[in-house]
């Protein structure tokens, strides 16, 4: 069965998760970047990524990415690096559309060479919330990649960031290969860690929750998205993936429950109805 949630990826409920993190131009999960462009076979980098999100570029604005590219010739490089990263991290968000891959990449690597344990944790959580339903495995790979070095820098400043603990660990389990279980195994631990020393941090509750969705652990799923919805009533996210999980457990009655109370949480007239289909299929 095809993950419930993808339903509501095309009306545009994940879209409003990303908008939380992100703003007004990431486009839905599945249609990330120039796909089409590449290659299935090959393991993907950075260059690829440019050169495919290039191609959609008129003359004016390669000739602008290009100058910016090679900016940097001497004196204070660092900043001068600086600048022109963070400079062409905004041209992708806000001038080129569908184009999220080169924007994050140029955020996460003003992150590390800023060095700073907040962007660097910001840079890698944008990866990670993109991740999740990403089919194209070599751009699953390669945002892994993206998002582990920055989760990993992050805790390499400072040891006790939980939080960064929680991204790696999901990084793990959502861009783990189909045939790898045992990527996801090592990222549940890495989470349960954290939860077993603050069972508490309603973040670790969450990606466990989600992991065990991934894992086909649904009852555990329920367990853990369940108490963060008692701890968080305004969670969209979590109680959505817990009506999910209580669909894909083929409890129906319950996943309708959760999945009428999400609609409490939502505006968007047609999110509501695509949990409304989603209703009446279950029903």
């Amino acid at each position: 069965m095809k993950k419930p949630q993808l339903i509501l990826t095309a009306a545009g409920i994940l879209l409003f998760i990303s908008l939380y993190f992100w703003g007004n131009t990431v486009p839905p999960r599945k249609k990330i970047s120039s796909e089409q462009n590449l290659t299935k076979e090959k393991e993907l980098d950075v260059q690829d990524i440019l050169q495919a999100s290039k191609s959609k570029l008129s003359p004016a604005q390669l000739s602008y990415v290009n100058r910016l590219e090679n900016a940097v010739v001497r004196g204070d490089v660092k900043n001068q690096r600086l600048k022109s990263y963070e400079e062409l991290s905004v041209f992708w968000k806000d001038s080129v559309k569908d184009s999220f891959l080169p924007a994050a990449y140029y955020m996460g690597e003003a992150a590390k060479l800023e060095n700073s344990e907040k962007r660097l944790n910001f840079a890698a959580r944008l990866f990670l919330n993109n991740l999740r339903d990403q089919e194209n495995p070599a751009l699953k790979s390669w945002m892994a990649r993206q998002a582990k070095e920055l989760f990993e820098s992050a805790i390499q400043l400072n040891p006790q960031n939980d939080s960064a603990k929680v991204g790696l660990g999901a990084t793990y389990i959502f861009g783990a290969p189909t045939n790898n279980p045992q990527e996801v195994m090592r990222g549940i631990q890495q989470i349960l860690e954290v939860a077993h020393r603050d069972s508490t941090n309603m973040y670790a509750q969450f990606m466990l929750g989600l992991g065990g969705i991934e894992s086909g652990q649904f009852d555990k799923a329920i367990e853990r998205l369940s108490k963060v919805v008692v701890n968080q009533p305004d969670n969209l996210e979590a109680m959505l993936n817990l009506a999910e999980a209580y669909e894909r457990k083929g409890d129906n009655r319950n996943a309708v429950k959760w999945y009428n109370n999400s609609k409490k949480l939502v505006s968007n007239q047609e999110v509501i109805k695509a949990i409304d289909q989603r209703i009446k299929l279950l029903q």
